[in-house]
């Protein structure tokens, strides 16, 4: 390996390493909020768990909007672009406060929502209960999401990592001494774990931007300075980018809960056995979409400095790095499957043994599942750091929704796969996807090399 490969991996590396830890401990946060639940009971659980997740999906598509800023960001820092790092950062932040009050006025209005779509009187309460509280999570989350951007994008993850891990401990803390009636504090049951979850988002955010603010690393970008004048120029780049990302996000959202729902139709064991792998699947997962954030503000950064080869080259190195990684998880998955599902169940309960066994094949699957979903991230922000979010949402949409599930429900149902056939109807549109968005990662580097050759060479 050249001095210049080694040297673009470290970089790559040192950006994906704290955006890892940092999902990883985001993940922490959803565990501990379902094992708090679980905690208050099964009827707590499920309505708990119907609230979570409405508002985990709506979440998502926000988070889609916002992954433009640090996408934006990264090709003005190429561009040693200061002031317009500055404007699409301060913008940024005017976008998180519009989509938190948008999400927050839906999540407050769902209950009929959810009533309609048959959901049991006793859940649609509870679901409501949680997301009262939840909802004033959402612009400490959404600010602290469009400030992780900012920096990140700059080369300076460390303070998103700190904070996230802080974050989740925090959770946990505050959600055992409601739990347990701590320092004499009261039991609210779902609606106070919706509101550790704000106070700690919110807190989150606080410190972060107190942080830039402050940190004379930051000293250049002036984010004070004019904050409080929004820019149309910068929010309309924001939203044109920011809007086919959450497209992709969700597209790909409804996949894994059209999968959640067919399995439910195919019975309980099978939906408590998805469940369990596809935990098993989401942590893994973490692992590729830090280097797809990671890549992504490379490619950004490269882009912004006019240097195509530079931007393949790491664009490359990313999906290289993904796959290998995630061709460790399966061989885990392969060679460890009851230790893997031991983390979520009790392996050794009698009443738990078919839903292990299950749970256990379906990893089997997942081993090909998680190296193709881990590529398709990583190519998907490896686009994106070209400024294309479009192509990325055609290519989601067609693997997904024309093959991955089609082909889910064909092997599921008429073809009597049932389970089995679901999972390999998810890997074979992720591959789809993986392959889609390689190639187009390789097409458009390509067409930019011809359009303005770079001195580098390939």
């Amino acid at each position: 390996m050249t001095n210049t490969l080694r040297g673009e991996l470290r970089a790559i590396l040192r950006l994906a390493g704290p955006l890892i830890a940092a999902q990883l401990a985001g993940v922490l946060m959803i565990f501990t909020d379902t094992v708090m639940m679980g905690m208050l009971g099964a009827e707590t659980l499920a309505a708990g768990s119907l609230g979570a997740s409405t508002y985990h999906f709506v979440s998502i598509v926000c988070v889609g909007m916002l992954a433009a800023v640090g996408n934006l960001i990264a090709i003005r820092h190429g561009a040693q672009d200061a002031q317009g790092v500055a404007r699409l950062a301060q913008n940024g932040l005017w976008l998180a406060w519009a989509l938190a009050l948008l999400a927050g006025v839906l999540l407050w209005n769902l209950g009929p929502l959810l009533s309609y779509f048959g959901q049991q009187a006793h859940n649609v309460a509870g679901a409501n209960e949680f997301l009262r509280t939840v909802i004033f999570a959402l612009p400490g989350y959404l600010s602290f999401m469009a400030l992780r951007g900012f920096t990140s994008a700059i080369g300076r993850p460390g303070p998103v990592m700190a904070i996230s891990i802080g974050g989740a401990l925090l959770n946990l803390l505050g959600n055992f001494a409601l739990i347990k009636g701590w320092f004499g504090l009261p039991h609210l049951g779902l609606a106070g774990i919706g509101l550790v979850t704000a106070l700690v988002m919110n807190g989150m955010a606080l410190v972060l931007a107190v942080y830039v603010l402050r940190h004379r690393a930051y000293h250049s970008y002036q984010l004070g300075v004019g904050l409080f004048r929004p820019l149309a120029a910068e929010l309309g780049e924001l939203w044109r980018l920011g809007l086919p990302i959450a497209g992709t996000y969700a597209v790909e959202a409804a996949l894994f809960s059209f999968a959640a729902l067919s399995m439910g139709a195919l019975g309980s064991q099978e939906l408590a056995a998805h469940q369990v792998a596809v935990m098993a699947v989401y942590v893994a997962f973490m692992v590729p979409v830090g280097i797809s954030y990671a890549t992504t503000f490379r490619i950004g950064q490269h882009f912004g400095a006019g240097q195509i080869v530079l931007a393949r080259r790491a664009g490359r190195l990313g999906i290289g790095l993904g796959a290998l990684c995630m061709l460790g998880f399966a061989a885990l998955f392969w060679l460890a499957p009851h230790w893997v599902v031991g983390m979520f169940i009790n392996t050794q309960a009698g009443n738990y043994q078919q839903i292990v066994e299950l749970a256990v094949s379906l990893l089997a699957i997942a081993a090909w599942f998680e190296f193709f979903d881990g590529i398709q991230t990583i190519a998907m922000g490896a686009v994106r750091g070209l400024k294309d979010a479009k192509t990325t949402l055609w290519v989601g949409v067609m693997s997904y929704w024309l093959i991955g599930a089609p082909l889910a429900w064909l092997l599921a149902f008429p073809l009597g796969w049932g389970a089995h056939g679901v999972w390999w109807g998810l890997a074979c549109g992720l591959a789809c996807a993986a392959i889609g968005l390689t190639l187009a990662f390789e097409w458009k580097t390509a067409r930019l090399l011809k359009r303005a050759p770079s001195p580098l060479t390939a």
